[in-house]
């Protein structure tokens, strides 16, 4: 299978609504680190899928889908995506910035970012990110614009 095949497992399996902590296992390193802003950086596979777990707790719609074709670059695959989804569920409390946001707001997220995906022998061991975390954040009230004062 190729790291492209690879990668367009690995997305649905987080990303998608057909969320599968088993094929995320599956398709990663017990070494991977995975790193967004507006989650942190996190170590092994079972660390991933608490926070992803926690994250789809609160917005139960969770959803997010590549807006390209994804780029190849040796043991690189680079992925631009956007999505969102409605907190509904429990209380965010797990932000590194911001927060904690009470149980069920309503509030809309919707933001867009660019994932790095690193292969080594047939395994994802890197996922870094770079992702709309402040659009995010303020969204869901995390965080406050901060308004002039004249």
């Amino acid at each position: 299978m190729s790291n492209k095949d690879l990668a367009d497992e690995y997305f649905d399996a987080v990303w998608s609504e057909h969320y599968d902590p088993g094929k995320i296992r599956e398709l990663t390193s017990p070494n991977l680190v995975f790193r967004y802003p507006m989650h942190g950086e996190f170590h092994g596979p079972d660390a991933v899928i608490a926070i992803l777990d926690s994250f789809r707790e609160s917005l139960p719609d969770l959803k997010f889908w590549a807006t390209d074709e994804p780029l190849e670059a040796g043991d690189y695959i680079i992925a631009r995506w956007e999505g969102g989804g409605t907190h509904t569920g429990k209380a965010i409390t797990e932000l590194p910035h911001g927060g904690p946001i009470p149980a069920g707001s309503g509030r809309k997220l919707f933001f867009s970012g660019v994932s790095v995906l690193k292969f080594h022998d047939g395994k994802i061991i890197e996922d870094i990110g770079q992702e709309g975390a402040l659009d995010g954040h303020l969204q869901l009230g995390a965080v406050t614009p901060n308004t002039p004062s004249n």
